[in-house]
């Protein structure tokens, strides 16, 4: 599965979880007055009689939160960087590790952290011009854009707000391309054959919005906007996503999780990008559908709700945990449809029961996830050309074994939230070089018969921040051929409903 859901993040998910799949890890809470780390008391300094006499009205020192709040990304960075971890997965533990950090000192630290790696190639370039430990600078730098400068200057000496001057009067413009958007050389001369790529890399290193998807099963768009407009949701201004019918944006990153709409399972998080997968699988009452890659189960969700929790929806991932973590969802939903199966990554027997059975499968496919930079950027650090030719072998024989569950006349849809032409068509068309059984067929046109009006260039799916505001996705849409069968054979076709548990 892509790294989208994650990316649906629900925010949600380190590295399903993308995305990641996508999950918030920046909330927003109520502002209140920020105090440093507590100290033990063996390691508080003697004060004197004087200090102490005056301490109830001495005012609060503005700088002692701004140095401990430096401190506290230098850490996070310093484990961020060694690339062992997603980065949402180690804030996630850092976290839980220092537990008297409030709501408001969590965002500020996500913020700034994710800042930083957005930019990590520019500011490690500025760092090289300070004193110190680069790690600290690269900090201050990544809470210069989350506080006004007046508030970081009480943090910092001298030499060090000298230096931030200097940075921060850099006339970046002038820097190369690579430097400017901070992007792996690699990744750099990749995007550089894609159109308008300096609008593509630009996009890329802005915060995304957070993308919700009402419950069709349970309730409609119109119906959640009209009752948030009137209760405290209203803060938020949702809007109408463009082309999905089922989606709504929000700028900020508010509690949804507390919401009464959510626990109510009126709404999931999920990019819109990936909500029109769904819209392209287009599954009917009563068929048997198959969500390969199932993840958290963010997509698995919506092709229920649009069979209206009827016929039979099997939900694979090698992945236990991950399927153990979607079932919280899966019952908010109030879909009885669903089948979660924990399969093997090849050849799995239960796979092989279902072969030529499935009206419907979808192949959400894992994939460098580099769509999803905007909600995942140390992605873009921690994948590498090694990395990415063995995601295409595990794309390939994925969609190898979920091909062979098509029956015939059914469909197949391919998908990943990267940008890459070598995870995207390029695989599409080795697949369809080497299954002349399967045909393509016109995302657009498929997508137009849902009412969705998106302009495509060519038949297959190609999703762009900078173009369509979502996260980078791509899709294609293939169908076996239905040979001429005589009634006999009919006759002896397998039950589509057979249990492969």
């Amino acid at each position: 599965m892509s790294t989208n859901e994650s990316r649906d993040r629900s925010r949600t998910r380190p590295s399903d979880s993308r995305p990641r799949r996508a999950d918030d890890r920046r909330t927003q809470g109520a502002a209140g007055r920020e105090r440093p780390p507590k100290r033990a008391s063996g390691d508080r300094p003697a004060r004197s009689p004087a200090s102490r006499q005056g301490a109830d009205q001495a005012p609060a020192r503005p700088y002692v939160m701004a140095a401990a709040r430096i401190e506290q990304v230098r850490q996070v960075l310093g484990e961020v960087l060694q690339w062992q971890y997603p980065a949402d997965a180690v804030l996630s533990h850092w976290f839980r590790a220092h537990g008297n950090a409030g709501p408001r000192d969590r965002g500020e630290i996500a913020e700034a952290v994710f800042d930083v790696l957005r930019h990590l190639r520019r500011y490690r370039q500025f760092a090289e011009s300070g004193q110190g430990a680069a790690t600290r600078r690269l900090a201050v730098l990544g809470l210069a854009s989350v506080w006004p400068r007046s508030t970081l200057d009480t943090g910092l000496d001298e030499h060090e707000r000298a230096w931030l001057d200097y940075v921060q009067a850099f006339a970046v413009d002038s820097l190369p391309v690579g430097v400017r958007y901070s992007v792996p050389e690699w990744l750099e001369t990749r995007l550089a054959g894609l159109a308008d790529a300096e609008s593509l890399l630009q996009a890329l290193n802005q915060p995304a919005p957070l993308d919700l998807r009402v419950n069709p099963f349970k309730t409609d768009r119109a119906a959640v906007l009209s009752a948030w407009a009137q209760g405290p949701e209203a803060r938020w201004a949702a809007q109408a996503t463009p082309y999905s019918p089922w989606g709504i944006r929000i700028q900020g990153r508010p509690p949804v999780n507390r919401w009464a709409s959510f626990e109510r399972g009126d709404i999931e998080v999920q990019d819109e990008g990936s909500q029109l997968l769904a819209a392209l699988v287009a599954p009917k009452r009563g068929e048997m559908v198959i969500d390969y890659c199932a993840g958290a189960g963010g997509k698995t969700l919506l092709l229920g709700a649009l069979m209206r929790s009827t016929g039979r929806l099997y939900a694979f991932d090698v992945s236990p945990a991950r399927l153990a973590r979607a079932k919280p969802r899966f019952a908010r939903s109030g879909l009885s449809n669903i089948v979660p199966v924990a399969i093997a990554e090849r050849h799995d027997q239960r796979v092989k029961r279902l072969r030529g059975k499935a009206h419907r499968v979808l192949v959400d496919a894992p994939c460098s996830g580099l769509g999803t930079l905007r909600r995942n950027p140390d992605l873009k650090w921690r994948q590498h050309p090694e990395s990415l030719e063995q995601l295409r072998a595990t794309q390939a024989a994925i969609l190898q074994d979920a091909s062979a569950c098509v029956r015939p006349g059914g469909r197949l849809v391919y998908a990943s939230c990267s940008l890459l032409p070598e995870e995207n068509e390029q695989q599409v068309q080795a697949f369809l070089d080497a299954h002349p059984e399967f045909t393509l067929l016109d995302a657009g046109a498929i997508l137009r018969e849902r009412g969705i009006e998106l302009s495509l260039d060519g038949p297959m799916l190609h999703l762009r921040p900078d173009v369509h505001g979502t996260d980078g996705f791509f899709a294609a849409v293939m169908q076996r051929r239905a040979p001429e069968a005589s009634p006999a054979a009919q006759a002896a076709d397998p039950d589509p409903e057979a249990d492969p548990a």
